[in-house]
């Protein structure tokens, strides 16, 4: 899942603040590590409105928490707002968070999977991270070098 520079993800349960991991309440946002489990309650718990889902994005003004959940679909979906509106509008928020946790599941459940198993294989992970390290190493090196020769540094 790629998002654009417009797309921010808001806190579950306050549409109007970002979502953070330093947020207290780890109900406020999914991490990538999250159960489906832990998904499902999390969307389950997400704060709304009682309307439902507006058919358009005008709908959408003043009902943050919407927005939010709306826009985090679009970016799963790699659609915008009005697609998603176009599916689900109408809609109780019921339904639509089954929808929204069916598809968070199947988009980080591998993501959480890899996770775990790089996280209980340290010498996997740390010859990965030895491997990155070198690719970089290698990228730097000459960006580096020709830093140092426009400022005048002298190689010893």
């Amino acid at each position: 899942m790629i998002m654009g520079p417009a797309a921010r993800v808001m806190s579950l349960r306050d549409g109007t603040k970002k979502m953070s991991k330093s947020d207290a309440s780890d109900m406020s946002r999914i991490n990538l590590t999250d159960t489906a489990e832990q998904i499902a309650d999390k969307i389950r718990r997400a704060k709304t409105d009682p309307e439902p889902l507006p058919s358009e994005t005008a709908g959408l003004e003043n009902r943050p928490e919407a927005r939010n959940l709306i826009g985090i679909y679009a970016a799963l979906t790699d659609t915008d707002h009005q697609g998603v509106l176009a599916d689900h509008g109408g809609k109780g928020f019921a339904a639509f968070k089954q929808d929204l946790t069916a598809l968070l599941v199947d988009k980080l459940s591998p993501i959480a999977a890899e996770t775990s198993r790089l996280l209980g294989d340290p010498a996997t992970l740390d010859a990965i991270l030895r491997e990155g390290s070198r690719k970089a190493e290698a990228l730097a090196l000459p960006i580096v070098e020709e830093a140092e020769k426009l400022v005048g540094f002298l190689r010893v």
